[in-house]
């Protein structure tokens, strides 16, 4: 487990570390569009019915 540097902040030097450390163990990143999002949906879309009473 990584430890978080004491204020919780992140450096760009610590972010390109972990991510050139992603990269060499097997990694990789998948460019994803703007407006879609990663996540995959089980079910699908859930409507809801404000107006029933």
């Amino acid at each position: 487990m990584s430890k978080k540097p004491a204020n919780a902040t992140l450096t760009t030097a610590t972010i390109e570390e972990q991510t050139a450390a992603f990269l060499k163990s097997g990694g990789s990143v998948e460019y994803v569009v703007k407006g879609k999002s990663g996540q995959f949906a089980a079910t699908g879309s859930k409507q809801i019915n404000l107006k029933s009473g």
